[in-house]
This record gives C-alpha cells, structure tokens and sequence, in this order.
C-alpha cells in the first residue's frame, strides 16, 4: 500500500536544495519568492547558489543538505531546484530510517527520478516529478504547468488532457504510475533504486539524447522485463534529440513505438510531462486512469 505525504497547508514550510547540479542563485530567486506568495515558509539549503565543478558542492555536502532538510520535521516538503547529475552518487548513503514514519513531499524531476524511484522501490512513499526552480522564471509560474504543482501540494484533484497522437494505442489502465527521465530509468536497472513496474502506468521523457542512445535505453528497460506487463505507457517530451552523421534512419517517437509495438496495454505519444515547459505535475507512486481514445488522451489521478 503506497504512503502519501500530507498535502501542505498555508504556513507550511518548503526547504529547497540543489542535490544535484549546480545552479545560480539568480535563477532561482523567483521560484523562492512565489512559494512565498502561495502562502507558504522557505527554508533555504546551503547547497543554493553553490558550486562544486559540475555540482552544487562536494558529494559530502549535497549529502548532507538533503539529508537535514529529510530529518527537519518542521519541513513539510523539499523542493528540489534542479537536477541535472549527482543524486547516483550519495542515494546509496541516505538515512531513510525515520523518513517513513513521517514522509514529506520530494519534489522534481530529471536527476531527481532517482529519489522518486528509490522512495517507491523501497518504501512505497508517493512524491511529487514536477516542475523545478526554472519553470517559475520569466512568467512561468502563471502558466497552468507550475500551478499544477501548487495543486498537487494542497491535494487538489487533477485530470490532464492532450491530443490524440498518431502512434497512440487506445484503451483504458489503471494503475500506480512511476516513471521519470527514461536516461535514468535504464540507470537504475540492477540497483535497489529499480522499480518493478509489473501492472503500473509508465510514463517516459528526456532531453539532449542521440536517438541512437533512446533506442538502446528501450532495449535496456526491454530486456529488463520493464516494458513487460504494464498497465499502460505515456511518453512525454522528448525535447532537443540529436541524429548522428550518418541518420539513425526513425525519429525518436518511431524509435518507442518499435520497442513496445509488441505488447498490448494502452499507450499515448506527446503527453506533457518532461523537459519543457508543458510539464505537469504527477503524482508519482499513486493510482491513475489513463483513457486514451481516437480523439484525446485523459489522465486522471485517483486520490
């Protein structure tokens, strides 16, 4: 049975970090100060505005600023700001041991699939794959992508909705949906953080890959028995791919729909979830409905 986190309620405080890359603290100041204006506390990290390399700041650190914000039970959720790469490197040295008992809000996407896959996999705990810091910037927190979030904090009900695509298989699914950045979806395969996706609602997406890398990611999730048995399948953006010299020869879309041509469970193409601005929030460990018809695809969450 999966756990949900309290949704938050007005007053309620959100730490923010950066467990992963690094990110400038400019970037972020705008997301910091519409949290504010939702009603909500800002506990700031110490890995904002940090710089380690690539990171946010040394493996030890980013550790350690995840790991307070997880044990401060004044804290309510933990808004991640951005991902990017690192989470691999510490998830292993995590404390989790007095998170179930009272589990809070992990919230983000990309890199942060990994916390998302590890909650699930290991303690059956719902998190949040949303928008991050830099979908507040320049006018994106009045957009109906970054309001999903606060919707999903304060557990307003939701059902998304898009266009019916092309290479869609109609049906309709129930089941837990999990999911995230497909990159570090096959990453996982053969960890602890991997999750059994037997009867659960799969979503997808990723960003910056060679076709020829998302064609190699499928088969990995493919010959790791995760495309096997799903409930059903969604397939977000896959924003800015890139082709080789000599052409892959199929766009990246075709090159999913090959890999899973041969099952049978309800699948839609060009949902809005992903690295992009039409990136809604999902409730990641908690039951759906996917209804995906001639005319639209529908998705909506069940608590």
């Amino acid at each position: 049975m999966i756990t949900m986190p309290s949704y938050l309620q007005n007053g309620d405080m959100i730490g923010v970090i950066c467990p992963s890359g690094y990110m400038p603290l400019e970037n972020m100041e705008t997301c910091l100060q519409v949290l504010e204006q939702w009603g909500f506390k800002v506990k700031k990290g110490k890995t904002l505005g940090t710089h380690f390399n690539y990171f946010s700041g040394t493996n030890e650190e980013r550790l350690a600023d995840l790991q307070q914000m997880l044990d401060d039970e004044n804290v309510k959720a933990i808004l991640c700001a951005r991902g990017g790469y690192g989470l691999s490197r510490i998830i292993d040295k995590i404390d989790f041991t007095s998170f179930p008992e009272k589990p809070k809000w992990i919230v983000g996407y990309s890199d942060i699939t990994i916390l998302h896959s590890h909650l699930f996999n290991n303690y059956h705990i719902a998190s949040l794959h949303s928008p991050m810091a830099a979908a507040f910037n320049n006018g994106g927190s009045e957009t109906e992508y970054v309001q999903s979030l606060l919707k999903a904090l304060t557990g307003m009900h939701y059902t998304y909705r898009c266009e019916a695509y092309k290479l869609n298989r109609v049906g309709t699914a129930t089941g837990e949906l999990v999911g995230g950045n497909l990159c570090l979806l096959a990453h996982l395969v053969g960890s602890k953080s991997s999750i059994d996706t037997k009867g659960k609602l799969l979503f997808i997406e990723d960003i910056g890959e060679y076709i020829y890398n998302i064609d190699r990611l499928m088969i990995q999730l493919q010959r790791a028995g995760k495309l096997d048995d799903l409930a059903g399948l969604i397939v977000g953006s896959f924003a800015d791919m890139k082709d080789t010299v000599i052409p892959f020869g199929a766009s990246v879309y075709d090159v999913i729909y090959d890999a899973i041509k041969g099952y049978g469970y309800p699948v839609c193409f060009n949902f809005p979830v992903g690295h992009t601005q039409e990136n809604y929030a999902l409730k990641h460990g908690i039951a759906h409905t996917l209804e995906v018809s001639e005319s639209d695809v529908k998705l909506t969450g069940n608590n």
